[in-house]
């Protein structure tokens, strides 16, 4: 039985200007499951850059937070453009089961274009292919949202969606990170997580 506390790591980047290599907020909210905001972690990564991996890693691994930690959570695998989450890296150094959010499914052929501008392409590729499977969540009033999960079952995975999908069909640990660092760049919080 999943404890309706769970602490749940959930991570959002702020808005910011597409190629402009600009450093931008990435916010990370620590909820119990759906219901409280126990704790809120920063970090800034490069527009199109390859450091959001290693920025989180650091910011885990080395937070106050970190053995009350259950699971993270990512609205998508890109922050701030195409600076990619390698969610399977990130597994592997933190030892913290993650789960992917995605409102609409993934158009991974239009995301394979986009990324074959880059130089270290199949790198940025490798960080798509070690999601995982993409598959489906239902939510309140068949509502559904698309997730991956790695280091965690798909029940569990499920489970934990649900559990924290307490405000919208969006897990509010995303919802609140989304909303705080819109808030912090742009004066007001914006847009939908």
């Amino acid at each position: 039985m999943l404890k309706s506390e769970i602490r749940i790591l959930g991570f959002d980047d702020s808005a910011f200007t597409p190629r402009s290599k600009e450093l931008v907020p990435v916010i990370g909210v620590i909820f119990r499951g759906g219901k409280f905001l126990d704790g809120l972690l920063r970090t800034e990564v490069l527009v199109d850059g390859n450091d959001a991996t290693e920025k989180i890693i650091k910011l885990v691994n080395s937070t106050r937070h970190r053995q009350q930690l259950k699971v993270m959570m990512f609205d998508g695998i890109t922050m701030a453009g195409f600076n990619m989450i390698d969610v399977k890296k990130i597994f592997e150094e933190t030892k913290l089961p993650i789960i992917v959010i995605n409102r609409k499914h993934p158009n991974l052929e239009k995301v394979k274009r986009a990324l074959k501008r880059f130089e270290d392409f199949e790198e940025r590729w490798k960080a798509v292919e070690n999601a995982g499977e993409i598959k489906e969540c239902y939510i309140k009033d068949f509502k559904k949202v698309y997730y991956q999960n790695i280091g965690i079952g798909d029940d569990v995975a499920r489970e934990i969606i649900k559990l924290s999908c307490t405000r919208s069909y969006i897990p509010e640990p995303l919802r609140i990170a989304h909303i705080i660092a819109t808030g912090i760049v742009k004066g007001e919080s914006y847009g939908r997580a």
